[in-house]
């Protein structure tokens, strides 16, 4: 049996049946046609899910939709403002840190969380920040790098 929820999704309000098992990822890609959160592994383990909820960086394949009603959700495709991207994500172009891009969204949406936590973080708290975001396409330097200095323009 569906349930009618309420999701605010990049700053717009939405209203959705869905079932009560539903993940937020599912109704993400689904209903509201998000693309930038991956779906991966579904079990929590490569991040490439990852979606900013009040602010915190989770994995949307673990949430259930109806847990997320009343919570701001950021996905990559809302942080950008005004048509513009996102320090960070220009930070992620100008490292050379995308390569195929299925894991970047996911490590863009922890970066976020960190570098509004910390000023300016180090390499191991950066290190330590995406241990959670598997990537099979670079060895994390890049990523690193993009971080630092995202951290360094702000």
């Amino acid at each position: 049996m569906k349930k009618l929820i309420r999701l605010n999704v990049n700053g717009d309000d939405h209203e959705l049946a869905v079932s009560p098992d539903e993940t937020l990822l599912g109704v993400l890609r689904g209903p509201l046609d998000l693309i930038g959160p991956k779906r991966g592994c579904d079990s929590g383990g490569c991040g490439c899910c990852t979606v900013q909820v009040d602010g915190k960086a989770v994995y949307s394949c673990m949430m259930y939709a109806v847990s997320a009603q009343g919570r701001d959700i950021i996905t990559i495709e809302g942080i950008g403002r005004d048509g513009e991207l996102d320090p960070l994500q220009q930070a992620f172009i100008d490292a050379g840190a995308v390569q195929c891009g299925y894991c970047t969204s996911g490590i863009i949406m922890v970066a976020k969380e960190l570098l509004n936590t910390l000023d300016n973080p180090d390499e191991d708290e950066i290190r330590h920040a995406i241990a959670g975001n598997l990537c099979r396409c670079t060895g994390y330097q890049k990523i690193v790098d993009a971080i630092k200095l995202a951290a360094a323009a702000s």
